[in-house]
């Protein structure tokens, strides 16, 4: 069956919003060089002093929070789509299933060149928890974000070591995962490095998602943004403005105290305090996520900012497209198989680099939207998925 839905016109904002957290993962990953650990050996003190602020300042802003803001509207994304198949008195859910298995497809392509896997398959993994509540009311759909927001696993955990101090928490052998797929990267062939990299690989991403408290994470924001777009909290009113300011105050308040005791338990032994402090990390980036999406929220609604980033707007519409090229552009630049510059590229002149590449996709943007209404890969998600039974 293929159908033809009357969608919601597109609101500018969200795109706009999008396009900043690609454009800020862009930038992580060009800092991490794509998790390739491939560094200048020799450099000189004041460039290795600028290196390390840069790469401190570049996780500061954006490590936990470009993430966050991409899996909030991942949520609101799949609102806008099964509100659009409802007014045509259709279902989404089993088109969203066959989605996911679609988006395990894009994760493996985006893995190839990505040295630990992505982001990508674990939305694959954590993608069915939004076909489960997709008809359940706004409340429980509420209800049930907070409550993966609260990190379940890492305080049941946190609780039962205080009972049981002899509990360990689970070895998910990130380190061993992570050094393996480094190992292939340096003496494997280009040929073992893409199979290491869709398999081990993307094991270790999935391994450091659940260490990292990433999983209950990424499914309470899925529901958020699709509890947001329920509630048509991002369309620019009067009302949802004074909401926005609310949640940009309290977040505000409550970053400094949140981060402040995720610092004091970082460097605990005990696993209650271990597992404290990861559902601490999740809760301080969460708080600056919100900080950084409300703010860009409010100040978008000034026809002046709008104008400033609407380069983002366009970016935004075409992230998947953007989120895949940008690792095979990364691995060209930096790997040995290829130019190889990570070994001449510091911190700071990758972050430099990372501008140049979004200023090359920007422009590949602009020309392709020009003639298409969709990027390539979103383009073709949007055939696969609704193709004919």
């Amino acid at each position: 069956m293929n159908v033809q839905t009357t969608k919601q016109p597109r609101l500018e904002s969200v795109d706009a919003l999008r396009g900043f957290a690609v454009m800020a993962i862009l930038l992580l990953h060009n800092i991490e060089h794509f998790i390739f650990p491939l560094y200048p050996e020799n450099q000189p003190t004041w460039l290795a002093d600028i290196d390390k602020a840069t790469l401190d300042l570049g996780f500061a802003l954006f490590g936990g929070k470009a993430y966050a803001i991409f899996s909030l509207l991942f949520g609101f994304t799949f609102y806008i789509q099964s509100a659009n198949s409802e007014r045509n008195g259709v279902d989404f859910g089993p088109r969203f299933l066959w989605r996911i298995v679609l988006l395990f497809g894009f994760a493996t392509l985006n893995a190839a060149l990505f040295p630990g896997g992505d982001v990508l398959i674990l939305y694959a993994v954590v993608a069915i928890v939004l076909f489960f509540m997709r008809k359940q009311s706004n409340r429980v759909v509420l209800a049930v974000a907070l409550f993966f927001l609260f990190q379940p696993w890492e305080w049941a955990q946190c609780l039962y070591a205080a009972f049981c101090p002899e509990y360990t928490a689970p070895n998910y052998s990130v380190g061993a995962l992570y050094d393996e797929v480094a190992r292939v990267g340096k003496e494997g062939s280009l040929w073992d490095f893409f199979l290491c990299n869709i398999t081990t690989g993307q094991l270790a991403t999935l391994a450091w998602s659940m260490s990292a408290g990433r999983v209950s994470q990424t499914a309470g924001l899925f529901l958020m943004g699709f509890y947001l777009g329920r509630k048509q909290l991002f369309l620019s009113t009067d009302e949802n403005r004074s909401k926005w300011i609310t949640a940009l105050i309290c977040s505000a308040i409550a970053y400094v105290p949140l981060y402040t005791i995720h610092s004091l338990l970082a460097d605990g032994t005990t696993t209650s305090a271990k597992m404290a402090a990861v559902a601490f990390d999740m809760w301080h980036k969460l708080a600056f996520m919100v900080v950084m999406t409300s703010s860009f929220l409010l100040l978008y609604q000034r026809a002046g900012f709008a104008n400033k980033v609407s380069a983002l707007r366009t970016y935004g519409r075409m992230s998947l497209t953007n989120y895949v090229s940008q690792s095979y552009i990364g691995a060209v630049i930096y790997f040995p198989f290829f130019l190889g510059l990570g070994a001449y590229l510091g911190h700071t002149l990758s972050v430099v680099m990372g501008g140049l590449i979004f200023l090359l996709q920007v422009k590949f943007c602009n020309w392709y939207l020009s003639n298409h209404k969709q990027g390539p890969l979103e383009g073709l998600w949007h055939k696969w998925t609704w193709i004919k039974k």
